[in-house]
């Protein structure tokens, strides 16, 4: 397993634009002041040492030395040592509705990204818990397997959108289904789920899956997103808005917060149900419903011991800067003296 010590280094790697943009900028004034002496001819016959290429490949070797010295700064690490390691916890599957309806902005910038918000600030607050995520529209799919490993889920969190989903709808009952397989099989208790949604559900099964899974030991606790107003669902050609998604006569079509099927499901299943008002009491509440879930113990084999390897990209810096600072910006005499571009004229003369 490779990772990096302190990725908050990565940041610096922003400066490569930056300094690409002032490169760029600096060859073009440099350009336009070398035309005002006249002729690009007669311009290299007062300057006959001047190198065409030689700016652009120090500035890619100083590039390429910043980019190896941040990587080294922050430390990549590979695992060496795996051990098992007992933790207690509850099992948490997170289930996020992305169907079409989750881009609507009546909370901004809009239903899905605050979705991510939520459940990255819920995956921050956990411990020692399992956490799997699946996404859900049409039908539902499993993004991460369960697993303490928060950086992966964090890291899938990103990457959800409405696009990664073949077919659209809402089918709340093949998430709940599909919950209750990324369980442990055997166990009837140590075990959440966690739906995020708008509650336009299409799906008459939902109540009845959900009530199944209750039998199952799974708790279930819904999370409506959106407004009871409902906002349009913007329709997006090429990843820009260009229309709202309107029904058979015209009308533009309101997508708005169903609580009633979200309080069944929640009733039906021993858990509750919680609105995101965008405070941190919704958070609180459900970390402190999976807290008091009876804790299960289980082992994960974990990286335990790291070797670093920065020293290799610290080298790596230190020789694009030193090749960087060694070379001129003037032509090498031995190439100059070839005279490979020799006027053919003054050759015939």
């Amino acid at each position: 397993m490779i990772q990096l010590e302190h990725t908050e280094w990565l940041y610096a790697l922003g400066v490569i634009p930056v300094l690409s943009l002032l490169f760029w900028w600096m060859m073009t004034w440099r350009r336009r002041a070398i035309k005002r002496f006249g002729e690009d001819s007669l311009v290299l016959q007062l300057i006959p040492d001047k190198s065409k290429f030689k700016h652009h490949l120090k500035f890619g070797l100083l590039m390429l030395g910043i980019v190896f010295l941040v990587i080294g700064i922050a430390n990549p690490q590979i695992g060496t040592k795996m051990e098992k390691v007992k933790r207690q916890g509850v099992d948490v599957v997170i289930a996020m509705d992305v169907s079409r309806s989750m881009t609507a902005e009546d909370l901004k910038p809009n239903r899905l990204a605050r979705s991510r918000q939520f459940v990255s600030k819920l995956i921050d607050r956990m411990q020692n818990d399992r956490v799997a995520i699946i996404v859900f529209a049409g039908n539902a799919y499993l993004q991460l397997p369960l697993t303490v490993d928060y950086a992966a889920a964090k890291m899938f969190l990103k990457n959800i959108s409405t696009n990664i989903v073949p077919s659209q709808g809402t089918n709340i009952g093949e998430a709940i289904k599909l919950a209750m397989r990324s369980f442990e099989a055997g166990e009837n208790k140590h075990k959440s789920l966690i739906i995020i949604t708008d509650g336009e559900n299409h799906d008459d099964e939902a109540l009845k899956m959900a009530e199944l899974a209750a039998e199952d030991g799974v708790v279930i606790h819904t999370v409506g997103i959106g407004t009871y107003k409902g906002a349009p669902i913007p329709v997006y050609r090429n990843g820009v808005p260009v229309d709202y998604k309107k029904d058979k006569s015209g009308s533009i079509v309101l997508s708005k917060l169903n609580e009633a099927v979200l309080q069944q499901l929640a009733v039906a299943s021993n858990g509750q149900y919680y609105h995101i008002s965008g405070g941190q009491d919704e958070l609180t509440a459900i970390m402190g419903e999976i807290a008091s879930i009876e804790k299960k113990e289980f082992e994960e084999r974990i990286f335990t011991d790291y070797d670093d390897k920065f020293q290799y990209f610290l080298g790596a810096a230190l020789f694009f800067l030193f090749l960087e600072f060694f070379i001129s910006y003037r032509r090498n005499k031995w190439l100059a003296g070839l005279k490979l571009f020799q006027d053919v004229k003054k050759k015939r003369a």
